[in-house]
């Protein structure tokens, strides 16, 4: 008997959606201003889950092939060629990379959050909710919680109803998390000991992580709840203190590593 196959990640699937699009783009079977089927057709047509329908659709637009226009549907934008902003993971080699970049993403999430208070619907309220429940799931399980994180990251730019935050933030991608590009001890502000100093027991390196994640996982749940009370203030407060504080903890490790 042959052995099973193995089952294909979300991932792999969102990948071969896009391919599967990006050709009937490129070879005119989708023409500019045509609209695409709807989530469920997809999902129907493709035997596929709505988190890689969803997964899909941010790759093609990040990739210039589509633009998603609130309550009418996603629409076909041309072939893509156009040059499109991005980062690469050569700017993501230091400390000082990482900073520039959420000073970038200062700009951008905080009039996100602000934006998703005032326009959030339930189901924006659902898929943010369950993306925060899985980041904490996976901290407390001692999982790498980084895409969750991002995930969270880009439903609030999804409930912003405007599709430019979030072909942006699905361009930028997961590398954005910190945690994502450097060791956790950079995100613990515990750069390299210097010379002759002792490395603190696993056990405590562990527990600090565990507490920083914890830290970051309860800023994530003071922006949810503004943008659940439809405070955009309040929201655009949390993020930036969010983000502010994450820099901070850069610049005191990059201050560290001398």
């Amino acid at each position: 008997m042959q052995a099973p196959a193995p089952r294909r990640r979300p991932r792999t699937l969102a990948l071969e959606l896009v391919e599967r699009f990006s050709e009937r783009i490129r070879a005119g079977q989708l023409q500019p201003g045509d609209k695409l089927p709807t989530e469920a057709a997809i999902m129907a047509a493709f035997e596929v889950s709505r988190t890689v329908v969803r997964e899909a659709i941010s790759k093609l637009q990040a990739a210039g092939l589509v633009e998603t226009r609130h309550g009418i549907g996603t629409f076909v934008l041309g072939t893509g060629d156009a040059p499109s902003f991005k980062l690469t993971p050569e700017q993501f080699g230091t400390l000082q990379d990482v900073i520039a970049v959420l000073e970038l993403r200062m700009g951008l999430e905080t009039e996100a959050a602000g934006l998703a208070a005032q326009r959030r619907t339930p189901d924006n309220l659902a898929a943010l909710r369950q993306a925060l429940d899985a980041a904490i799931a996976a901290v407390e399980a001692g999982q790498d919680s980084v895409a969750a994180d991002f995930q969270f990251h880009l439903e609030i730019a999804r409930a912003t109803q405007n599709s430019h935050f979030t072909e942006l933030m699905a361009t930028l991608g997961a590398q954005i998390i910190p945690r994502a590009r450097l060791e956790p001890a950079a995100d613990l502000h515990a750069a390299r000991p210097s010379e002759g100093t002792q490395r603190p027991p696993d056990g405590t390196a562990q527990s600090a992580n565990l507490a920083y994640m914890r830290r970051v996982n309860t800023e994530h749940e003071n922006i949810l709840d503004a943008i659940a009370s439809q405070d955009a203030e309040s929201a655009r407060a949390a993020m930036r203190t969010h983000l502010s504080n994450s820099r901070e903890r850069r610049r005191r490790a990059q201050a560290e590593a001398g």
